[in-house]
């Protein structure tokens, strides 16, 4: 089993920054690929972006070129750097593991961009 524990979310205006954290539980060794993933209110929950320990990394169209993702192995962390916020950018945010064993997800953390 893999726990996973964001955070890192808020509150911040349009045009602004926040960086999300993950911290798991295990190593990445056994983990094929880390992801952040979105629900916004009364949507399905989508990825925004992913990373595998290549490291090799894909986005969702609407974040390219705006959100970060990136992975600390000694650590067992995972980051998103999240620029140029808009408020539809609003949601839980939520980080999972793909794993040998199945998904594993952590509890959400809100961000909320204000216009």
């Amino acid at each position: 089993q893999v726990q996973l524990v964001e955070s890192g979310g808020g509150l911040v205006q349009a045009g602004g920054s926040l960086r999300l954290s993950c911290a798991a539980s295990r190593s990445f060794f056994s983990i094929n690929r880390m992801g952040w993933y979105r629900q916004a209110p009364g949507k399905q929950r989508d990825l925004v972006a992913a990373i595998t320990s290549g490291p090799s990394t894909n986005y969702a169209d609407s974040v390219k070129g705006r959100f970060t993702i990136s992975m600390d192995s000694a650590k067992n962390m995972v980051y998103l750097q999240m620029n140029s916020l808009q408020p539809e950018d609003t949601g839980v945010y939520y980080c999972n593991a793909h794993t040998v064993w199945g998904d594993y997800w952590g509890q959400g953390t809100q961000v909320t961009v204000s216009s």
